[in-house]
């Protein structure tokens, strides 16, 4: 499976953002799917999961109320919509995919490039 990641880009504070993640591959509908966002000179931290069918879905208290993660298994998309920015989500975010879900970092099979989000005050 391959990963792109597209969408970031800069907003000011308060403002929204929807991230997309294309998957190659006819097996899309099989992966979990996550978000990670890492800050600058801070470790990469999980944002958002999506199981396989939709059904399970788990955010970080950073964004919760604020996030939405959902998917397109007929387009093979992941998307995450931001809303209510703030300059501490500035970070490049990355998404990835695997077999079943969790919300660590570690476990994740395939990761895209990254897409960077900027948050200006």
């Amino acid at each position: 499976v391959q990963l792109q990641a597209s969408g970031g880009g800069l907003v000011q504070a308060g403002g929204s953002l929807r991230l997309s993640c294309a998957a190659s591959g006819r097996t899309f509908s099989s992966y979990g799917m996550g978000w990670f966002r890492q800050a600058p000179g801070k470790e990469r931290a999980f944002v958002a999961a999506i199981s396989r069918t939709g059904v399970d879905i788990y955010y970080a208290d950073s964004v919760k109320g604020r996030f939405t993660i959902s998917r397109d298994n007929a387009k093979n998309t992941v998307y995450l919509q931001m809303n209510s920015l703030k300059p501490e989500d500035t970070a490049v975010f990355y998404c990835a995919a695997r077999i079943g879900l969790t919300t660590a970092n570690l476990g994740w099979d395939y990761w895209g490039q990254g897409t960077l989000v900027t948050v200006s005050s």
